[in-house]
């Protein structure tokens, strides 16, 4: 921490605009945030359940729907434990580590984004080599990579931001500690080092998203010449759930993040974080259940079981009763 540093905790006054409407925000992220839990947690039950899923592809959804479940628990607990108290103080260090495991798994969502392009790919390209070159080890590689560039960003933005000085208000516009607002709060904040904080946001978002377009470049142009309809088709539908999960998640991201700021944009950034992190978590397992016949048959088949085994469950119980 900054040795001039007077503010020893902060407030988070994301949802203060809207006071009369605490209880019913409450009530919708909540739903939303349980909703979010289950469907990944059954993408992911499904894929782990069902061998016919144990592909590249599916290994790398599967790591999506966790580090997204991740992300969320990281801060839509804490904002429904803000939405029904007074206080909303947090401590910095408490801050420091919101912010930290937050775009941690963020950074990591957007590089297994593009892992995902890169596995496209190379089934495309080379369907029948496919997997002796997208071998366990090399998706396990390029998962750790991920984790490794989107913790080690997120380390030195949260060193950079929480080594400054904070020593005028303590109020957060916002419901989670996001660079922005935590830096518009510091009293020694230089040009230089808002240049160094946008740098590092851009090579996670533009770096990873120019490397899902550099893969998408190379399937398209081996897609065209494909002599059937039929094979076209089929190859373009596999990128279709991944393009649309690519496209909500940089659109609200980028908005968000390398737009220019002011103080006035912070409850613009406010809503759109609200989307980001409550509604893109919820959209993604929808995307690629509704856009996949072999995700949609696993979830069938897990739901089924589920639906066999707890009857059995409260029968179990009553009798012990």
């Amino acid at each position: 921490m900054g040795n001039h540093t007077t503010v020893s905790s902060f407030l988070l006054w994301g949802f203060s605009s809207f006071q009369n409407l605490q209880t019913l925000l409450f009530v919708v992220i909540f739903c939303s945030h349980v909703t979010i839990l289950l469907a990944n947690v059954s993408i992911m039950a499904a894929i782990k359940l069902n061998h016919n899923l144990h592909t590249p592809m599916y290994f790398f959804l599967f790591s999506l729907s966790f580090s997204e479940t991740c992300t969320t628990m990281v801060t839509i607990p804490r904002m429904l434990a803000d939405l029904l108290s007074e206080s909303k103080a947090i401590s910095l260090p408490e801050c420091a580590t919101q912010m930290f495991f937050f775009f941690s798994l963020g950074g990591n969502n957007c590089f297994i984004l593009a892992a995902m392009s890169y596995d496209r790919y190379m089934a495309i390209h080379s369907p029948l080599r496919y997997p002796m070159l997208m071998t366990r080890k090399k998706c396990f590689q390029l998962l750790v990579a991920s984790c490794l560039v989107g913790f080690l960003i997120s380390l030195c933005i949260v060193n950079i931001i929480f080594n400054l000085s904070f020593c005028n208000t303590n109020i957060i516009p916002h419901f989670f500690c996001d660079i922005a607002p935590v830096v518009s709060l510091a009293c020694n904040c230089t040009f230089f080092e808002k240049m160094v904080l946008f740098a590092f946001t851009a090579f996670v978002l533009v770096g990873s998203f120019i490397l899902i377009m550099v893969s998408y470049v190379f399937i398209v142009s081996l897609v065209v010449k494909m002599p059937s309809a039929k094979g076209r088709y089929k190859a373009f539908s596999t990128c279709s759930s991944h393009l649309t999960v690519v496209f909500i998640h940089y659109g609200f991201a980028c908005f968000v993040y390398l737009r220019p700021k002011n103080s006035d944009s912070f409850n613009e950034d406010t809503l759109m974080a609200v989307t980001y992190t409550v509604l893109t978590p919820l959209l993604n397992p929808i995307v690629y259940s509704l856009r996949n016949k072999e995700m949609q048959t696993a979830l069938r088949k897990v739901l089924g079981t589920i639906a066999r085994l707890f009857p059995q469950m409260i029968n179990k119980k009553a009798q012990t009763i």
